[in-house]
């Protein structure tokens, strides 16, 4: 499948009339892009549109899955950036409102769980450093990278956005909880605080 064209796997998943009707760019039908899925033509009589954006945010999701379960295994997955980021696009991209998302990691950077945290507004959301304490102890978490998405496009931290990084660090310190990365996401782009200095 390797050397099959875009339209060749979509007709795997969709069927070929279904496929034939789509133009959409593969970010577009994944929901990588905002607005696409809501706004596909008819597609005719085979299948809805919701039914083909149902499938294709299936198709996301599994791949997000099958990404966590690598992250799971012995190894050092999570310690790329590059991982980490393909799989926070999975996670948060495309959404139209902010999401605040922590990955949980054990003693050896294996995935405990990734979580939505706090789901807020267009423009910003609410985080509560007491709970995501708390989160941590129950999971028996040695380390988190945390992850939010900026709806509006811009990839730049704002200073609460810096601000909130330093008082999770300093509450997680506390129990031994070491925060790695926080990464802000949108549809086209990936920022890392670590990268940039910033943790």
């Amino acid at each position: 499948m390797i050397h099959s064209t875009n339209h060749e796997l979509l007709a795997i998943l969709l069927g070929s009339s279904v496929a034939n009707s789509l133009d959409h760019s593969l970010a577009e039908l994944f929901g990588l892009r905002r607005n696409c899925l809501t706004t596909l033509p008819g597609v005719g009589e085979e299948m809805s549109r919701y039914a083909v954006s149902d499938r294709l945010l299936a198709a996301r999701e599994l791949l997000r899955r099958a990404l966590e379960e690598t992250f799971r295994e012995p190894g050092d997955s999570l310690a790329s950036p590059d991982a980490v980021k393909s799989y926070l696009r999975l996670f948060l991209a495309g959404q139209e409102y902010e999401s605040f998302v922590a990955i949980w990691l054990d003693a050896q950077n294996r995935l405990i769980s990734g979580l939505e945290m706090f789901r807020g507004t267009t423009t910003q959301t609410s985080v509560y450093p007491r709970e995501v304490v708390r989160t941590g102890l129950k999971l028996n978490a040695s380390a988190v990278i945390f992850a939010h998405n900026h709806p509006s496009g811009s990839v730049e931290p704002s200073r609460a956005d810096e601000m909130l990084t330093n008082q999770l660090r300093q509450a997680l310190a506390l129990v031994d909880i070491k925060v790695l990365d926080h990464f802000i996401v949108t549809d086209t782009s990936t920022m890392s605080f670590a990268e940039r200095g910033l943790i």
